[in-house]
């Protein structure tokens, strides 16, 4: 008890100026059952759930070639683009012309890494034309951000949210602003964050706000606390929860477009769209609900019950989608990026091991984060994000999802980039 009352105040005082632990060279296992997690700041707090998988010791080294100045190449992330770079100007994404074509089973898809990677490699890919389409470039830039979004079956307008996280410290992965800038301003939308559960400057909502201006984001946006004055319930009917707590300011908006980093997480194995919905969007007291089952809305944020905490989560990101007129008031766009296998959340995350590989768009949240999770898998650099996914059960929270109807792990993929 001692020990975990340490770590909840060492997550408290946020030390961001840690120095990142090297890796513990025992593999990582799967908990059991039953099991305590809390989250860390640091690599040093994260303990027993850092991953250990050494770098792998071949990996692609080609570049992908582009043409835009401003695109990112396979060897520069958006995390090493100065944040006062300028930012990209556009037009409304609904004027760009996009040209897709499904990507047939048998051909090669290329990451922004270089790596050449089969369709058939993909454990959820399929060509049936009823499956949800998951639209895909290989390209990490401005440019490709608003053709992805042009991509999708229907856009949104008047009063949107860009749901993103602002990242704990200016060290963690979050989406650079002059990454997501052009997209954001040509949908004239808010960018929206809760506060956190588990401590830290994000906690407050004066110094969260702090946050997203030191972040860059309120250059391009209106920034909006959505728990800052509130909480709004959603009443649910699941077999965890019985209602989301979301943020109140969720009612201040027509449409939410959820734009994610996708990433390793050291409490759900992965974070990608349903987490950045079904925790991200939850205000302080809903996030405490959700972690605990649907159980309490008081304490800290612990749970003893790892797959059915993941379904709380499932179930919270459907409560919002019925919500949000059926899900038609929703998309999602995710950024395989910076790949690291902690989250955005954590103040010194680990370094990523291996390369990036594009972004990814769709209509179905279940259907986006299935193709993310694959092409994770498919990676031949991908063995330590795959070890944190694994050790926290991180598809459950798919394998629920897709069994309450919020969308489905089986999709077509469709590409965006020119043949």
């Amino acid at each position: 008890m001692r020990r975990v009352s340490a770590v909840f105040l060492v997550c408290l005082l946020l030390l961001a100026g840690c120095k990142n632990a090297s890796r513990p060279s025992a593999p990582e296992t799967s908990p059991p059952d039953v099991t305590v997690f809390l989250l860390p700041q640091t690599r040093e707090d994260a303990g027993n759930f850092s991953t250990n998988v050494s770098q792998p010791s071949s990996v692609p080294t080609e570049t992908v070639p582009y043409t835009e100045p401003t695109n990112i190449s396979a060897n520069e992330t958006a995390a090493s683009v100065p944040e006062e770079a300028p930012l990209f100007e556009t037009q409304p994404p609904q004027t760009t012309e996009v040209s897709t074509a499904p990507v047939a089973a048998d051909e090669t898809l290329i990451t922004n890494g270089g790596t050449e990677l089969q369709l058939s490699q993909l454990r959820h890919y399929s060509s049936e034309n009823s499956a949800p389409a998951v639209y895909f470039t290989r390209e990490i830039s401005p440019e490709a951000l608003l053709r992805i979004y042009g991509a999708l079956p229907y856009t949104l307008s008047v009063r949107i949210a860009v749901k993103l996280s602002t990242g704990e410290s200016s060290a963690s992965n979050f989406l650079k602003p002059d990454l997501i800038g052009g997209l954001v301003r040509s949908l004239n939308a808010s960018i929206v964050e809760c506060m956190t559960a588990y401590g830290g400057v994000r906690a407050v909502a004066a110094l969260h706000k702090q946050v997203a201006v030191d972040r860059g984001y309120t250059s391009i946006a209106q920034f909006d606390l959505m728990d800052e004055d509130g909480d709004f319930e959603i009443p649910y009917a699941g077999t965890r929860i019985d209602r989301a707590i979301v943020g109140d300011h969720i009612r201040n908006y027509d449409g939410v477009l959820v734009l994610s980093h996708f990433k390793g997480h050291p409490m759900a194995g992965f974070g990608g769209a349903i987490k950045n919905v079904g925790i991200g969007m939850s205000s302080r007291t809903g996030k405490i609900y959700v972690h605990s089952a649907g159980t309490r809305t008081t304490g800290i944020v612990l749970h003893n019950d790892q797959k059915a905490w993941l379904e709380a989560l499932a179930e919270t990101v459907k409560a919002v989608s019925d919500y949000e007129n059926g899900g038609r008031n929703m998309l999602y766009i995710s950024v395989m990026n910076r790949l690291s296998v902690d989250c955005d959340c954590m103040a010194l995350p680990a370094e990523p091991d291996m390369h990036d590989i594009g972004v990814l768009a769709s209509a179905d949240p279940v259907a986006l984060d299935q193709a993310c999770v694959d092409l994770i898998y498919a990676a031949p650099d991908g063995q330590a994000l795959i070890l944190r996914m694994e050790s926290r059960y991180g598809e459950h929270v798919l394998e629920h999802a897709e069994a309450i109807g919020l969308g489905s792990r089986s999709y077509r993929l469709v590409s965006i980039d020119a043949p």
